[in-house]
């Protein structure tokens, strides 16, 4: 039998305040759900390297909804914990597939997506029992039915008296109206054999005073948002600016291919606020909007922003861009973005543009997970006496401020006539 060298570790100085209960915990769902900076990835990552040493005969599955996206995000976390424990070299990381390998036993952690559920359901190990799931990012599963398909491949037993199966999901909370409020946090509903938590960004007594600063912010310039990046707390659906949106599966390909008609817009950034860019195929007979692509980026410069467009082969497209910023528009068309010209502005063009998509049904594809997270969180403005008014929050708007200007091109006059644009929507109050 193999000697294993078991890490030593303090929870106290390795994983710091507020996941004591959750580094033990054994029950079947271990649930998560946080605020930003809460620290709840990177000490999934640590309680999971610590559990496979421990455990001879435990093996993990790590999923999240497209298996892309594990390579940048919890492959890159248990690496990071395997280092910050000191046993690195007992592992043997695989980027390529990407896989992580337990070399004293042969056990493994195994990254899948639910892009290609048949992956998941065929999953065999070489050791052990595959008794261990970590969900990040649950929200983004929008289909329980694929969830349970994963819990369903956890089988199997052991002779250990230590044996344990164990589902642990790792969450931000944008809507109170997704299912994992109601099968793990609501006490009428839940499933049996549940630990949930909620953790914020206060436990993380390793962030610096500048992100602090900035989730404190939030509580002055946005309170509503700051329930849910600094407290942890479901999105609320009062108040929303869009009712009219749903997170749905769909084939973008395809639905360009049925549609033929599709825009693009832009918004800037650097420092503070990101450059995003948004595309959709527009259904102008049934009123359908389908957002199907985004980019969200801070710090980008021109060239960057050459290249995102480059890479996505919209260099020939036409895009609406933010025309607060001519000079970038200008740089970007000079370098070959031939079709990118500025957005129309003025008095009573952010609510015209709101109101024309409210017309819409919006389907959001679930791998826009930023243009998710906005549809959640952008509301409208509350007068003293908690009034809704007909003025949306100017926060956290960026992908939505791009899907507004890429749809200029149906509702707005062009070149000429802008300025008679702007005097119909004048004399209309908007």
């Amino acid at each position: 039998m193999t000697t294993k060298k078991q890490p030593i570790i303090s929870p106290a100085k390795t994983i710091g305040k507020g996941y004591n209960r959750f580094w033990h915990n054994k029950q079947f769902y271990r649930v998560v759900k946080g605020s930003r900076g809460s620290k709840k990835s990177k000490n999934t990552a640590l309680n999971y390297i610590y559990r496979i040493m421990k455990y001879e005969w435990a093996n993990l599955l790590v999923i999240r909804r497209y298996s892309n996206t594990n390579k940048q995000s919890t492959y890159t976390d248990l690496k990071w914990a395997a280092n910050k424990l000191k046993v690195a070299h007992l592992f043997k990381f695989n980027e390529s597939m990407p896989e992580i390998t337990y070399l004293p036993t042969g056990q493994k952690i195994l990254f899948r997506g639910l892009d290609d559920p048949l992956k998941i359901t065929s999953i065999s190990v070489d050791v052990g029992i595959l008794c261990w799931v970590w969900c990040e990012e649950a929200y983004q599963l929008e289909d329980m039915g694929a969830f349970d398909t994963v819990v369903e491949s956890i089988r199997g037993s052991h002779d250990s008296p230590d044996f344990f199966k164990q589902v642990t999901l790792t969450f931000n909370p944008w809507s109170e109206r997704h299912w994992l409020k109601r099968e793990f946090f609501d006490e009428e509903t839940k499933r049996k054999d549940v630990f949930a938590i909620t953790t914020t960004f206060r436990v993380n007594e390793w962030l610096d005073e500048v992100d602090r600063a900035r989730y404190q912010d939030l509580y002055r310039t946005n309170p509503r948002r700051a329930r849910i990046v600094a407290d942890g707390e479901w999105g609320v659906a009062e108040g929303l600016v869009f009712e009219n949106f749903e997170v749905r599966e769909f084939d973008p390909l395809e639905k360009i291919k049925q549609i033929q008609e599709t825009t693009h817009g832009m918004d800037y950034g650097f420092t503070n606020d990101p450059t995003t860019e948004v595309s959709s195929v527009v259904d102008l007979k049934n009123k359908e909007i389908w957002i199907y692509d985004e980019h969200y980026e801070k710090g980008m410069t021109t060239q960057d922003i050459y290249n995102i467009l480059q890479e996505k082969e919209l260099l020939k497209a036409s895009i609406t861009g933010d025309s607060a910023e001519p000079r970038l528009i200008r740089e970007l068309v000079s370098k070959g973005v031939r079709r990118l010209h500025a957005s129309v502005k003025g008095k009573g063009s952010i609510n015209h543009g709101i109101s024309f998509l409210q017309g819409f049904k919006i389907y959001i594809h679930p791998s826009c997970e930023h243009t998710i997270e906005e549809f959640n969180t952008y509301t409208f403005k509350q007068d003293k006496e908690g009034k809704w008014l007909n003025e949306p929050i100017d926060a956290n708007n960026h992908i939505i401020d791009a899907l507004r200007y890429s749809m200029e091109r149906y509702h707005m006059s062009k070149g000429k006539d802008k300025k008679q644009t702007y005097k119909a929507l004048q004399s209309l109050g908007l």
